[in-house]
């Protein structure tokens, strides 16, 4: 029988016992003495939220195929245990070997938001681990991150050995095979790295030097290590089907934030909104066979007896095969009475279509999401979506049963007037109205409701508005309480109730997403001072984050309002992530002047990702550049093509 890392007394004293102690089930058990690397997989973040997240199944299914590697999982400590471990001495443990964590050959860290930066600091801190990388000892486990805000690791390069940049199916098993060998050489830990760092996507930030402007911009960052590439291009996996993808995912013994199995059906997306960068870095577009997906979902549902099965995509209703596979889901779930979750759908008459088979029964709350409330502004942000069809959408819904609506805006973006505001509003009371239009009073089965939400917008790395000055916390909350008013001033006023979020939490959001080296000493400074779980409202300290910026002598406008020149070498400049600084210029001087670019499967823009050699890039396309049914065609025959009309088109 395991022995666990914490006494019965103190799992008796903690809130949820059930996160530390392991032994869940699908949970892979080894033998450490037949295994040549033990990997820490960790999500620093409470339980609850690291078990929800796909990327760690993938990767931990990945890694306990490998028969010389153990796959554990690690997360963070809630506020009252982390206080126990600290003033007793116990050191921070896996779940599956409840072994210390400074014990294994490597810690890696899924860094999926910002603000889980301090959190970084507290799993190295706990786990006995020198939280500069540059005070490391052969000894110590090599700490290696990877996630979307690796896309700007610079605010953490301190912290961590090593990123691995892009998607993790590719190279962990040239770099796990590196360290084999590299383990019992003698060799020093800089030697590791320095091989490490030749491995296509492995960022190393101390073969890195950074200088700086007068003005305080980035003057040069370059290599100081030969053989170390001044460019890294992304690790992407073309072919999603045969390839790893868990069919026994780990179990929790407890209720976590997305309880249910997912089923990743595609990665990228074909839309090109110019705030999202998710929707640039997995570009392009791939999809997993329909067969594969119809024998995973089974397998999935038969090894945890989840009750839930959740289609996970950008856009899910740009699925070549959506309907094919919630047809199949439907008989499937009705035998085992298990409900279908389709997020990211569009509004439009076959995604509403798919939605009402799923949801035959119980009618819950439909979500859209038209970013702004003025027409002006969609464009500017390229949402594609017209009033028109976001009203047509509503009054489908309404007609299908439906009777909460969930919107979700953002306030702060780039050409924002009040007016832009003000829409957010009237477009909510627009929808409202669309009921009572649309549903014949003896046939409301209960009253509308219209849930509208604003998000502040942050501009993030490799987007269109990267270049974007960001307001300040005080303009945030001004906006907001203009929309609150205008929502007031609505005759659907009581249909109509309106959230949003803090502003503070959204500025240093800001500072980090667009940071550079010069933010690590805030950060361990604010940990050092007792900042964690920051994510988590109730934890969240501004003045401490405020007090520790001045102390550090750190502007937090020159991050976040300052205004950005086009040809301004940002800390990300060194990552290609597949699409080029060139495209995002052009779709920012295009924001500006309000010019809506036609998604991928319109016309090729040329944004770069057609270099990895694949996804909808290759699509078979006509002589106008629209993509046309059938067999898939080199990006070279679709050039030839178009040449003579629009003198080539650049991948």
């Amino acid at each position: 029988m395991r022995k666990l890392a914490l006494s019965d007394e103190i799992l008796l004293n903690i809130d949820k016992p059930a996160r530390y102690i392991g032994g869940e089930v699908n949970s892979v058990m080894k033998d450490p003495e037949k295994v040549k690397t033990r990997f820490a997989m960790c999500f620093p973040d409470v339980y609850e939220i690291g078990m929800s997240h796909l990327g760690i199944q993938i990767l931990y299914d990945m890694f306990n195929s490998w028969e010389d590697t153990w796959c554990e999982r690690v997360y963070s400590p809630w506020v009252d245990l982390d206080k126990i471990m600290r003033e007793k001495g116990i050191p921070l443990f896996s779940l599956e070997s409840q072994d210390p964590i400074r014990a294994f050959d490597f810690l890696g860290i899924t860094i999926q938001y910002e603000m889980c930066y301090t959190n970084i600091l507290q799993i190295l801190d706990l786990s006995g681990i020198s939280i500069q990388a540059a005070q490391r000892g052969r000894d110590e486990p090599i700490v290696i991150g990877g996630g979307p805000c690796t896309y700007n690791p610079e605010p953490i390069a301190d912290f961590f050995d090593l990123f691995y940049i892009g998607e993790g199916e590719t190279v962990y098993r040239q770099l796990l095979d590196l360290y084999k060998e590299w383990k019992p050489s003698g060799a020093s830990r800089r030697e590791f790295l320095l091989q490490a760092a030749r491995i296509p996507g492995m960022y190393v930030p101390a073969f890195y030097d950074v200088t700086y402007k007068e003005d305080g911009t980035i003057a040069s960052f370059e290599p100081n290590e030969e053989g170390v590439p001044s460019k890294i291009i992304k690790q992407i996996q073309m072919d999603l089907t045969n390839t790893y993808y868990p069919s026994k995912p780990v179990v929790p013994f407890m209720k976590i934030t997305q309880d249910r199995v997912t089923l990743e059906i595609q990665r990228g997306c074909i839309r090109g909104c110019r705030f999202c960068q998710a929707g640039q870095l997995y570009r392009p577009v791939r999809e997993r066979d329909v067969e594969m997906l119809k024998q995973k979902a089974i397998e999935m549902l038969e090894s945890t007896g989840q009750e839930e099965i959740s289609l996970s995509s950008l856009s899910s209703s740009d699925y070549s095969q959506l309907e094919e596979l919630v047809n199949f889901l439907m008989e499937t779930c009705r035998e085992r009475m298990v409900n279908i979750s389709l997020p990211s759908l569009r509004i439009d008459a076959f995604s509403l279509d798919i939605m009402s088979k799923v949801q035959d029964v119980k009618k819950s709350s439909l979500t859209f999401a038209p970013e702004a409330g003025s027409q002006r502004l969609r464009d500017v942000i390229n949402k594609g979506l017209t009033e028109e069809v976001i009203l047509k959408g509503a009054a489908m819904a309404f007609k299908g049963g439906w009777t909460r609506v969930k919107l979700y805006f953002m306030l702060g973006l780039p050409t924002e007037t009040e007016e832009d505001i003000r829409g957010i509003a009237e477009l909510s009371n627009k929808i409202a109205a669309v009921f009572f239009e649309t549903v014949p009073k003896e046939e409301r089965v209960g009253q509308v409701q219209i849930v509208a939400s604003t998000s502040f917008f942050i501009p993030k790395p490799f987007t269109p508005f990267q270049w974007a000055p960001m307001c300040t916390g005080e303009e945030f909350l001004a906006k907001a309480q203009l929309t609150k008013r205008a929502v007031r001033e609505q005759l659907n006023q009581k249909r109509i109730k309106y959230n949003y979020h803090e502003s503070d939490v959204s500025v240093l959001e800001g500072v980090f997403a667009r940071g550079d080296r010069r933010l690590c000493k805030v950060i361990q400074k604010a940990y050092e001072k007792g900042c964690i779980y920051d994510s988590w409202g109730e934890f969240f300290h501004n003045d401490i984050w405020m007090e520790t910026f001045a102390e550090c002598g750190v502007d937090v406008g020159f991050y976040t309002t300052r205004k950005r020149e086009l040809e301004e070498i940002f800390p990300w400049d060194f990552l290609d992530c597949g699409v080029s600084k060139e495209f995002l210029k052009r779709e920012w001087l295009r924001a500006q002047e309000g010019v809506v670019t036609p998604n991928c499967k319109q016309q090729c823009q040329g944004c770069g990702a057609a270099q990895f050699g694949g996804g909808i890039c290759y699509e078979k396309r006509n002589a106008q550049g629209q993509i046309e049914d059938g067999a898939a065609e080199t990006l070279r025959e679709y050039e030839e093509a178009m040449q003579g009309q629009k003198g080539g088109v650049q991948g």
